[in-house]
């Protein structure tokens, strides 16, 4: 196995595990006090930012050169391993903006994003790549 190989599984496997995170943090959401909630908000911004990272990876051990985020999702939907572009760089940019939310509105938004859309987009990706990592 080459070593961009390695490396994406390598980060692939990471990423899965910090998607297992989130995906529980999803599950338990009706159960989720505002401080837990503010937890999943985090948990999602580790899933997100392992994701994107491993595109990169997968999409350099297929010799798809793609150094920035915005890149890494252009080059992931002309490969076809995300569906929807505009949602990833609504992620991206719902990744910035999370920092600074300290107002209960915006919170309530960002995670009615991050329950909806956002999830679905990180699951399609994490079933994506896992079909990929499990056939080798």
């Amino acid at each position: 196995m080459n070593p961009k190989e390695m490396r994406w599984r390598q980060r692939f496997e990471n990423f899965h595990k910090a998607y297992g995170q989130f995906q529980e943090a999803i599950v338990a959401y009706d159960q989720l006090n505002l401080l837990e909630k503010e937890g999943l908000i985090q948990r999602f911004k580790y899933a997100l930012e392992l994701a994107w990272k491993t595109l990169k990876d997968y999409l350099e051990a297929k010799e798809v050169i793609a150094n920035f985020p915005r890149d890494v999702i252009e080059e992931a939907c002309r490969c076809e391993l995300i569906g929807d572009g505009d949602t990833w760089t609504e992620m991206l940019e719902s990744r910035r903006t999370l920092i600074y939310t300290f107002n209960e509105e915006r919170l309530n938004l960002a995670l009615y994003q991050i329950k909806g859309d956002y999830y679905k987009a990180l699951s399609q990706v994490h079933q994506r790549l896992q079909n990929d990592f499990e056939r080798k």
